[in-house]
């Protein structure tokens, strides 16, 4: 059976800069997939590339680069990545310029474009296409239109498939979906297409993906099973070793820490799954629950009997746009009776939000050490002097930064001085935007992408 190996080398923007480059320099890879964006990227890109026209695309990914390509030219490893972000284009320019740099040209580089559909939303509304918020129902989304500041479609791996076959070394684009880094490479190795596809193949292409798309997440990060991670300061990045008959073999990177076991799988399989049958995508639509796992060695989990159906005719796009301004405080409140200052000083910003006559969207507190993660849910402990200390945050969000800032300089900024002695406070954090999102859909066929490719000469 023929396989290919591909590496996950990051999983989101933060990823340290280690972790790809020993997957690169370590594993024996056909692929390196750089996988750098989420839900709200694209519309802290696109903000980026507003006030700077030569932005936009995740500057991690230059630094990454650095570092993975001198290994990967030298192992013949083809990379695969979305941190093109709102700028691809532009990002294959300062990848060009690095390539130069390190003296490794010629090289090709496929820059894939067309995700970004902010100027066809008004069109798409015109011919009937109803632009429903998939998390609230709601349906009009004229409520939020001068607001929106981008609208990205998560596109599929058509045109992964075609930069490969013009020969390209690097693949870059925009909101290329997360495990479309995989499923492209899989595809054009194997020869698979959309015209007369195999949607049990693709669909085992696309469950592979999912498993290893967030990186360092499927070889023990962010584990039920973190105790039995073997030096957690040292993760390894996951490897899937895919054949040619729709089966796979994951383990992640040599002499690294973690651990790559059916548990750790089975973890991330129901990672971001609403429908285990439907694990719905735009190269097609997996079933994950008729995959079979096994352990067949250290590290090394088999994957089988994996499965899919055809692709949806819509593609979900996500609409960012401007949700106001948002102002917070951070008080670190001692013992003893420190659960009885926080609530004062919770009265305190109530009250003085009443003498200014100030008027939050929405106002929350935080008890952090308490309740910060399971808020309501959260017991208070019978005898408050067993707490040691409170990170106590409040934060206020309003439609207008002049509101948020009001609100900062006269009621939350000085709330430090009207309550008990011994609080301390951290650094002052200045009024931020906020961006809200709309999820939708539209029909496939109103994403037109296009493929250019350069030469690093």
């Amino acid at each position: 059976m023929k396989k290919i190996t591909l590496g996950a080398g990051s999983g989101y923007w933060g990823v340290p800069f280690d972790l790809p480059r020993e997957l690169a320099e370590r594993g024996d890879l056909n692929y390196l997939g750089l996988e750098l964006l989420a839900e709200l990227s694209m519309s802290l890109l696109q903000r980026m590339k507003l006030r700077d026209p030569s932005k936009g695309y995740v500057p991690d990914l230059l630094e990454i680069m650095k570092l993975v390509l001198p290994h990967t030219v030298r192992k013949g490893t083809k990379i695969i990545t979305n941190g093109g972000g709102t700028n691809p284009r532009q990002a294959a320019e300062e990848i060009g310029a690095i390539i130069k740099e390190l003296n490794i040209a010629p090289m090709k580089i496929g820059i894939i474009e067309g995700d970004d559909i902010l100027d066809k939303l008004d069109p798409v509304l015109a011919r009937g296409v109803e632009l429903r918020n998939l998390d609230t129902g709601e349906r009009d989304i004229s409520v939020i239109r001068d607001k929106i500041v981008s609208a990205h479609a998560y596109i599929g791996c058509d045109l992964i498939i075609e930069a490969l076959k013009e020969g390209a070394d690097i693949v870059i684009g925009g909101r290329l979906s997360d495990n479309a880094l995989y499923v492209g490479p899989i595809m054009y190795e194997f020869g698979w297409n959309f015209e007369n596809p195999d949607w049990d193949k693709i669909g085992a292409a696309i469950t592979v993906g999912h498993i290893i798309e967030c990186g360092e997440w499927v070889t023990g990060g962010s584990s039920n099973f973190w105790q039995d991670n073997k030096e957690p300061w040292n993760l390894g990045m996951p490897i899937a070793e895919f054949y040619d008959n729709g089966e796979a073999v994951l383990t992640k990177t040599p002499d690294s820490g973690g651990q790559m076991t059916v548990n750790t799988v089975k973890e991330h399989l129901v990672y971001e799954t609403h429908d285990p049958k439907k694990y719905i995508m735009p190269d097609g639509i997996a079933d994950l629950s008729t995959l079979h796992l096994e352990q067949i060695g250290k590290d090394r989990v088999k994957v089988t009997n994996m499965s899919g159906t055809k692709r949806p005719d819509n593609l979900k796009v996500q609409v960012g746009y401007d949700d106001g301004y948002i102002a917070e405080v951070m008080l670190i409140i001692p013992w003893p009776q420190a659960i009885t200052k926080a609530r004062l000083y919770e009265e305190i910003i109530k009250k003085r939000f009443e003498k200014w006559n100030i008027k939050p969207r929405e106002l929350r507190f935080d008890y952090i050490g308490i309740n910060a993660v399971h808020g309501a849910m959260a017991p208070m402990p019978e005898d408050e002097n067993t707490v040691n200390e409170i990170g106590f945050r409040c934060a206020a969000k309003f439609n207008t930064r002049r509101e948020a800032y009001t609100a900062r300089r006269f009621v939350m900024g000085g709330a430090i001085c009207f309550g008990p002695v011994g609080t301390a406070f951290g650094m002052p954090h200045a009024e931020r935007r906020i961006i809200g999102l709309w999820p939708t859909l539209v029909p496939r066929d109103e994403v037109k992408l296009n493929l250019t490719m350069k030469e690093v000469k």
